[in-house]
């Protein structure tokens, strides 16, 4: 399966899985950036065969806080390098988490989100999404069966920078979007009394909702409005597998925007210390090499089917359906364009293939 990426012009574009590895490469060396210790162990050799890589996503409330991984991407790039392929996993779906000897936190079966937390404590009420993440990494191999050859996780305030620093994102809003979090102005939404103490509600806001349209040209989202689409659930069709949709489209849009090195100076500078980088045991000149020849005509974003999980009407969270773990093999056995060939539903609609 291909998709072809044109730009405005009917020009093809540098790829934009090499601009993300330049990105990587950069981001490396910068002092801000901290640099998880590699799940995979000691150094290694250059990079070779297909490459599988976790992105998570987290809204940290300062180090005393507990990170919880809100999105979770796994991008693979196939070793004939012929695209790149971006799949999600549910921030709710309900796992097992193994031991994690670090913090000393049992294995537990719970939402995969809370990997992140279980891993990130480091003494005295603080948390290290570095250390969180490495936890969440080996709960995601165990549910995928896939082994990662390196990640990184941003948090929301260095999502917004990276915005912030292209000047807004445009991407087409594919459906009606009602934000459970903020006014028209974007400014937080007022809370029901019942939870202005503290009460635990699940739904606690009240009054004017910003609204994104749908729209069939892209719109320009600012910094706070991309941030917010990309959160949202409520109210939509499918719920989180709506916003996981959004997620990977947003991230498709950013990285389309990035088209000359001074921008992408000027974003990587952006984010900062908002960004923790998994090298893999690779250095930069390794992952440069394996991702030089990405062809840029193909890009492929992937709803995996799933749904809620219920016990006497509570809600415990999601599962996915038992054909996803063929998708899972497909992915380790670096045949997954077959795969969607054959099961071209999980395919997101506006990622189909589009030839000039």
């Amino acid at each position: 399966m291909r998709t072809c990426l044109i730009s405005e012009s009917g020009t093809r574009r540098t790829p934009w899985w090499t601009r993300l590895a330049i990105a990587v490469g950069v981001l490396l060396l910068l002092p801000a950036a901290v640099i998880v210790p590699s799940v995979a162990g000691p150094r290694r050799g250059g990079l070779s065969g297909p490459l599988t890589i976790l992105l998570a996503g987290i809204d940290p409330r300062g180090t005393h806080v507990k990170p919880l991984a809100d999105t979770i991407i796994v991008a693979h790039v196939p070793a004939d390098r012929s695209g790149v392929f971006l799949f999600s996993l549910p921030r709710d779906l309900v796992v097992w988490i193994p031991p994690f000897p670090t913090t000393g936190s049992p294995g537990q079966r719970a939402k995969i989100n809370a990997a992140m937390a279980l891993g990130s404590p480091v003494g005295g009420d603080r948390y290290d999404p570095a250390q969180g993440y490495r936890l969440l990494a080996t709960t995601v191999g165990r549910v995928t069966g896939l082994a990662f050859d390196g990640g990184a996780v941003i948090d929301f305030g260095g999502f917004k920078r990276m915005v912030a620093a292209l000047g807004g994102v445009e991407l087409t809003v594919d459906q009606e979007v009602v934000s459970e979090h903020l006014k028209p102005d974007g400014t937080r939404r007022d809370l029901l009394p019942q939870c202005r103490l503290g009460g635990n509600c699940l739904r606690p806001y009240t009054g004017p909702q910003k609204t994104y349209p749908k729209s069939t040209t892209p719109v320009r989202l600012r910094p706070w409005e991309a941030l917010d689409f990309v959160r949202q659930r409520y109210g939509l069709p499918r719920s989180d597998y709506d916003r996981q949709r959004h997620q990977r489209q947003l991230l498709r849009a950013v990285a389309r925007q990035i088209t000359d090195p001074a921008q992408l100076m000027k974003v990587v500078t952006a984010v900062g210390d908002g960004l923790t980088l998994d090298d893999g045991g690779h250095d930069i000149t390794d992952w440069l090499i394996a991702l030089k020849d990405v062809d840029p005509t193909a890009f492929t974003t992937v709803t995996l089917p799933g749904g809620p999980v219920f016990e006497n009407e509570r809600y415990l969270g999601e599962r996915f359906d038992p054909a996803v773990t063929r998708f899972f093999a497909a992915v380790k056995e670096d045949r997954v364009a077959r795969y969607l060939l054959a099961h071209p539903k999980l395919v997101d609609p506006y990622h189909r293939a589009r030839r000039p």
